[in-house]
């Protein structure tokens, strides 16, 4: 391979690293009901931060989750952006999250259960957006059915709703 072709690929490939690291988000049209901070590379504020409005979230990798949680009789349908799309969109680099609820109640939750885990961020409940009054409108779930070893104190006490932000770490 000649000297030129070979500088000219590293050059390229520098470029496209520098773009992914300058990537901003859009900004919300709707009201923002998430935001993201913390170590973060991709925001859409002046203070450094990341908002979303439900469409933002919505216009993410989304799955629908049939799951039996222990906050809910029966097996119920979800729908959401999975943690790893919404982490991944605002660049998130480090491995905990801080997780905080309306109610201020707040959680530690390794970056890794949404990699290993299609944890979602529900906004639907059986095709329905999720009410504050019924944990929403965002709820931070975890696949239980799927993954019935998940079906603990440890996960139930990560798996917080009416999620507000969420500190990466």
């Amino acid at each position: 391979m000649k000297p030129s072709i070979i500088a000219g690929a590293v050059f390229c490939g520098v470029l496209a690293i520098t773009n992914v690291q300058a990537q901003t988000l859009s900004k919300p049209t709707g009201p923002v009901i998430l935001t993201v901070t913390g170590n973060i590379s991709h925001t859409n504020t002046t203070s450094k931060t990341a908002e979303f409005d439900r469409d933002m979230l919505m216009g993410l990798e989304v799955i629908d989750q049939k799951t039996m949680t222990p906050w809910s009789e029966g097996v119920d349908l979800y729908r959401g952006p999975l943690l790893r799309s919404v982490m991944a969109a605002v660049g998130a680099q480090t491995g905990e999250l801080s997780v905080t609820a309306l109610n201020d109640y707040s959680a530690k939750v390794p970056k890794k259960d949404g990699e290993d885990y299609d944890v979602i961020l529900a906004m639907d409940m059986n095709g329905k957006p999720m009410s504050v009054r019924d944990k929403g409108p965002i709820f931070m779930l975890y696949p239980f059915t799927d993954h019935p070893d998940l079906n603990n104190e440890v996960i139930h006490n990560r798996s917080v709703w009416q999620v507000k932000s969420i500190n990466v770490e």
